[in-house]
């Protein structure tokens, strides 16, 4: 690929981030306006809100990345920067991954049905246990941390030494295997949300049938399991991509050294931290509604020239 190819690249993935982080940005300041507006904030939003925070640290950091490999790649194998990057990446993946999983938990627990003692226990004790699950995560950062700075560490040792030498490929070798093996600690927080979305079914199935016996059409517990279940899987399938992506951007970077591949790859995992957004504003009555109100307030700014914000929320 060229270097116009490069570039073409790197406007495109410049829009996917601006639209995430004003996506994101708008889910963040809706909930803390309301924060300030009614000195209370709900779990659920607490949580998009984190999530959202998090999200436009992780599409800055996406950003510096696909600036340094689209324009100077050869910074990455001669400076420390790599691992700079690589700690900023590592936090940002951490807290989106943990903060999504959690919200999928809560959707689960606050909306799902079971008659089990256990979870009529963590119904009770939803906030506890979702704050108590997050803060536990943290457990894992460490290894996280450690696992990536090896992977940065043999990445530059391997580029010191002479492309002939036999020890380059067993080096490379060894560093896609500690990727994959991190990528691995995601898996539970992947497991966490699929077993939510399939308790979630069940739930729905059980709702369902209890209505046909009674003789009840839909009500609004049916539509808020639907929307949740929504809200879940488009979580998952966008996760799956995502770190598929990240797995063939590393495998590219690392191995073959494509790098304009490398950032095609990094452009399609973009899709995740951006999109995603707007399918919770979507799924979310009161982001929606501030959403298409503060479309409608676009319609008039120019006859009007005036503009709230405030007056929206």
């Amino acid at each position: 690929m060229s270097f116009g190819m490069r570039v073409a690249l790197l406007v495109v993935a410049t829009a996917e981030i601006i639209f995430g982080i004003l996506g994101n940005g708008f889910i963040g300041l809706v909930n803390c306006m309301e924060w300030a507006k009614n000195g209370k904030v709900s779990a659920a939003d607490l949580i998009l809100t984190g999530l959202a925070m998090s999200r436009i640290i992780q599409l800055w950091v996406i950003l510096l990345d696909l600036l340094i490999i689209g324009l100077f790649p050869h910074v990455y194998t001669t400076t420390n920067l790599a691992k700079v990057v690589t700690v900023l990446w590592t936090l940002a993946n951490h807290l989106t991954t943990w903060f999504a999983t959690c919200l999928s938990i809560f959707y689960f627990l606050k909306i799902a049905n079971f008659s089990h003692f256990f979870f009529i226990w963590l119904k009770w004790r939803v906030n506890r246990g979702v704050l108590g699950l997050f803060l536990g995560s943290f457990f894992l950062l460490p290894f996280n941390l450690s696992m990536q700075d090896t992977v940065s560490e043999r990445w530059m040792n391997t580029h010191r030494i002479s492309e002939r030498n036999m020890t380059l490929h067993l080096d490379v070798n060894t560093i896609f295997y500690l990727k994959i093996l991190l990528s691995l600690t995601y898996v539970f927080p992947f497991l966490l949300s699929l077993i939510s979305l399939l308790l979630l079914f069940v739930s729905l199935v059980r709702h369902t049938k209890n209505l046909q016996l009674n003789l009840t059409g839909r009500d609004s517990s049916t539509d808020a399991h639907r929307r949740a279940m929504k809200m879940v899987t488009s979580f998952l399938l966008l996760f799956i991509i995502y770190n598929i992506s990240i797995l063939l951007a590393s495998w590219m970077f690392i191995k073959v050294q494509k790098y304009q591949v490398v950032m095609l790859f990094v452009v399609i995992s973009t899709i995740f931290p951006s999109g995603h957004s707007f399918i919770l504003i979507l799924g979310n009555s009161k982001l929606r509604q501030i959403a298409s109100r503060l479309l409608r307030h676009f319609k008039f700014f120019e006859r009007s020239k005036t503009f709230s914000f405030i007056d929206i929320i």
